[in-house]
């Protein structure tokens, strides 16, 4: 009786490592495109918003970092959170602007991701990418009307940073014409 409960102790662990989630992630990361699509469509799965039990990474955020623009459709057309944040609160379009993925970034804004997401240190895409001195996509997120003037946990802007940088000329010129937007203090119901 110990050793059959013995076996089905061990046998958990490898079980749940072919669990669909798993599969699903397995599939993103090996761009195993028919295996994602068959595992996305079983009915009513919500798997292409898991995260990976190791990075904390969603699928979203896989093919972010990878710039991959064909799989970032395909997780949108299978219903995928375009603003699920990762471990260190980076929405996929944070991550685009970190690694200065402008068609990437300028997807994401079409299909309506957040562009004043922040991340848990209280920064935005356009603040990474002004800290990246990428004028493009600088460009994309104020067309979108990414706000220049939220302050990360440190206390400084897009604006501020842009400023603050003598190699960011161009950055700081895009900024100056953006009019000064006071973020909301109120959040949530009012009484």
């Amino acid at each position: 009786m110990m050793a059959a409960m013995l076996m089905l102790a061990l046998a958990s662990p490898a079980a749940a490592q072919f669990s669909d989630s798993y599969n699903f992630i397995k599939a993103v990361k090996e761009r195993d495109v028919n295996k994602a699509i068959e595992l996305a469509d079983k009915p009513g799965t919500t798997i292409v918003n898991v995260r990976d039990a190791d990075s904390g990474d969603a699928a979203i955020h896989i093919v972010a970092k990878r710039a991959d623009l064909g799989w970032l459709g395909l997780l949108y057309q299978k219903g995928a959170n375009l603003n699920l944040k990762d471990r260190d609160g980076n929405t996929p379009l944070i991550l685009a602007s970190i690694s200065r993925w402008s068609e990437g970034m300028a997807t994401l804004i079409r299909l309506k991701a957040q562009v004043n997401a922040q991340n848990r240190l209280g920064e935005t895409a356009l603040l990474k990418a002004v800290q990246a001195r990428d004028t493009d996509g600088t460009k994309l997120l104020i067309d979108a009307g990414a706000n220049p003037d939220i302050a990360d946990n440190s206390g400084i802007s897009a604006r501020n940073a842009a400023e603050r940088d003598p190699r960011a000329g161009a950055i700081a010129k895009l900024l100056k014409d953006v009019p000064v937007k006071t973020p909301s203090k109120m959040q949530g119901p009012s009484l």
